[in-house]
């Protein structure tokens, strides 16, 4: 088992290395929420978002009556994320009339003219998700920044995977080191109370996303995990 004290040791003598140009104030989100419970966790930690998943082959998937009941649970104490997946124009305004999210994110293939579109027909700020594995991946990323509010780095599905986010796994965090966008960027795929803080240190992002690592089962958020990773998340700015 690896002691903790080496652990904190080894994360603040990355912080030391590559953390000089990084901004503290790390925004969280927690996401594919489905309960109230969970929801109540999240917002009791004040992260800044809370994430529903609108795609029926995620263990994560709320249909968008749930999802309606749980915002309105939480609404006015956090921002909320509507996750789509390639979605057509009537999924979406059956979200946005129902749910009126805060942000709409992209998980899917999603073009910059579809993301354009989206952005100006629905009134909704723009999050695009992108899986990442090289600098090729990154630079695909130039053309999307007219278009979209936000972006969101994850890690590339396995491939036998058919969701496109919430697999579990990371991505080397040193290829955001030093990424400039002009627009603010979240970190995702393969977060965990374990690992945020060196995440957020090598890579000089101060945004994360977490889902399955605060789970204690697929799909199945567990409410001390949750409080771990936003009091860990948090720590780096202390």
């Amino acid at each position: 088992m690896t002691n903790p004290d080496y652990f904190g040791l080894t994360v603040n003598l990355v912080l030391l290395e590559h953390g000089a140009n990084m901004d503290f104030s790390a925004m969280i989100k927690i996401c594919g929420i489905s309960t109230k419970e969970t929801a109540d966790a999240v917002t009791k930690e004040q992260a800044d978002m809370i994430g529903f998943v609108f795609f029926p082959k995620s263990p994560r998937h709320v249909s968008v009556a749930q999802a309606k009941e749980l915002v309105d649970h939480v609404r006015g104490k956090i921002k909320i994320v509507a996750l789509t997946v390639n979605m057509d124009d009537a999924g979406l305004k059956e979200i946005v009339d129902n749910i009126a999210p805060d942000i709409l994110q992209l998980h899917g293939s999603e073009s910059p003219e579809r993301c354009a579109y989206i952005r100006e027909t629905f009134g909704v700020p723009v999050m695009k998700a992108f899986g990442i594995s090289s600098s090729e991946d990154i630079e695909a990323l130039q053309p999307y920044i007219p278009h979209v509010d936000r972006f969101l780095l994850d890690a590339k599905p396995p491939k036998n995977s058919d969701i496109p986010g919430g697999n579990g796994v990371s991505f080397d965090w040193k290829l955001l080191q030093g990424l400039k966008l002009g627009k603010p960027i979240m970190l995702s795929g393969g977060l965990s109370p374990a690992n945020v803080r060196e995440a957020l240190a090598i890579s000089g992002v101060s945004d994360v996303d977490v889902s399955s690592g605060v789970e204690r089962e697929k799909g199945v958020k567990d409410i001390e995990l949750i409080e771990a990773f936003v009091r860990e998340a948090r720590s780096v700015a202390e």
